[in-house]
């Protein structure tokens, strides 16, 4: 097993609210509506690149990022094929496959789809994330019982685009399991990765993914939660919510989880 960094040995009272919470929402998600957010099957139209295959910028955790483990929580850059970790279920489940990118900064800025998502300690809930966990934008975080993209909760204060100081190259990591799971990332609840339409191609290590998953070519897994995404819907919200929503209930589960973070972060400020 690898180093790893050990900060108690179960979920405090705050995190299991948070989790429990997240999990009772997931039975409203049936009735949730597509006019203002999609809720897809997978994410597969959220973010199409070269090829035309979903996912092609990164979807990882920046180097740095604790991961829950049976054994304490681990670096991980210092995971390693067949280490366990712990899902949110509760399951210990063994590391298939580790994914690696690395973008280097050549300009003043990073570019924005590699540019991370920093989602500040204590965002989501109190003690969620336990300290600031950095995530590039096309992760999903498990928030009110659907994944949600870390671009599409973004309130400038809590949660924003930021890299930690000192960072001129960006090394991201993903996680495969035999299935798609949520863990703990810095106590938050955050998805591992998900196969489909050979989206594994992203990382640079994509050559190692088939020699453990034959079939990863043709393979699409199942989601563990319905994926929801933003499709132009700025406008679109703002008229929903001032003329559509006193006549009629609309859902907009980013809508309400990105408010209701963002009255979260002022109330904290």
């Amino acid at each position: 097993m690898s180093t790893s960094r050990k900060r108690g040995s179960g979920l405090n009272r705050t995190r299991r609210n948070f989790l429990g919470a997240a999990a009772a929402a997931g039975a409203k998600v049936a009735a949730i509506g597509v006019l203002a957010s999609g809720i897809l099957p997978g994410s597969a139209l959220a973010h199409r690149g070269r090829n035309g295959k979903p996912g092609w910028g990164p979807r990882c955790f920046l180097r740095g990022t604790a991961i829950a483990t049976p054994k304490g929580e681990v670096l991980i850059e210092n995971l390693r094929v067949g280490d366990r970790v712990t899902t949110v279920t509760g399951k210990s489940m063994p590391v298939r496959w580790i994914g690696r990118q690395t973008f280097k900064r050549t300009g003043a800025a990073w570019t924005r789809d590699v540019m991370p998502i920093r989602i500040a300690r204590g965002a989501l809930a109190d003690g969620v994330p336990t300290r600031d966990l950095y995530l590039s934008p096309y992760h999903h975080l498990h928030v009110d019982g659907v994944l949600m993209q870390a671009k599409d909760l973004a309130n400038g204060r809590s949660i924003a685009p930021a890299m930690p100081k000192g960072h001129d190259t960006a090394d991201y990591f993903h996680i495969l399991l035999d299935s798609h799971e949520v863990v703990l990332a810095e106590g938050a609840p955050v998805e591992t990765f998900r196969i489909e339409a050979a989206n594994y191609e992203i990382f640079s290590n994509f050559a190692e993914v088939t020699r453990i998953m034959p079939d990863a070519a043709t393979l699409t897994m199942a989601s563990f939660a319905p994926v929801v995404h933003q499709r132009g819907r700025d406008h679109l919200k703002a008229l929903l919510r001032s003329v559509v929503m006193p006549f009629a209930k609309v859902d907009d589960p980013i809508g309400d989880a990105h408010e209701r973070l963002a009255e979260r972060a002022r109330t904290l400020a």
